[in-house]
């Protein structure tokens, strides 16, 4: 039983992330389509049943190149959004320094939202929330296995730190994680433990 973690393909940068509405550049379609291509190709190694998205545009994106890919209809959830920057989301970064200066995700206190949005501690928990319900769904067959979870960088970094039982902060480190990078974990008889890191074969060839 496994779960394959994607981060999203490129976006636009000079913006504020979080729960943006802004989609993919051209250079991120390029990468979800080679992504779609390379999971087709390797269908047999990768086995996916289930397809779970991120509801926000810029993962729904990169979710429907692996939809046409390999014919599977995505369940498109707010679950596993980035955090909620409230306010901020999509803005320039010069607006944004302008009206909320100093404000950034990691000079947050742990229980101080964003303007609008929420806290670190709430987005730590709700992100550690879905994973659990992910579990249970899938130790009880309500969804098939193999998942393909296509989702944002600050969620797969917390995973990380949830499947290595180690304490997170929004001052802790970053794993490296790629646009469309592959992030492979696996149901053990200890529970869920990581196997592979941060693949990227799709963008080598």
């Amino acid at each position: 039983m496994k779960i394959f973690l994607v981060r999203h393909g490129a976006d636009e940068e000079g913006y504020r992330g979080g729960w943006s509405q802004r989609g993919l550049t051209e250079a991120g379609i390029i990468q979800s389509r080679a992504l779609g291509t390379y999971l087709y190709e390797h269908a047999e190694q990768y086995d996916i049943q289930t397809l779970i998205s991120s509801d926000l545009p810029r993962a729904m994106q990169t979710s429907n190149s692996i939809e046409e890919s390999l014919g599977i209809r995505g369940i498109y959830t707010p679950d596993w959004r980035e955090m909620n920057n409230g306010d901020m989301a999509g803005m320039l970064h010069a607006e944004a320094e302008e009206k909320y200066p100093g404000i950034y995700f990691n000079t947050l206190k742990m229980d101080t939202v964003f303007p609008g949005g929420e806290s670190p501690t709430q987005f730590y928990a709700r992100i550690r929330n879905a994973f659990e319900n992910l579990c249970i769904q899938l130790e009880e067959k309500r969804i098939q296995s193999n998942v393909l979870l296509v989702t944002h960088g600050g969620v797969i970094n917390i995973l990380y730190y949830v499947l290595a039982n180690r304490e997170w902060s929004n001052t802790s480190s970053f794993y490296p994680i790629d646009n469309t990078s592959i992030h492979t974990i696996q149901n053990m008889e200890k529970g869920w433990s990581i196997l592979d890191t941060n693949r990227i074969p799709h963008l080598r060839s």
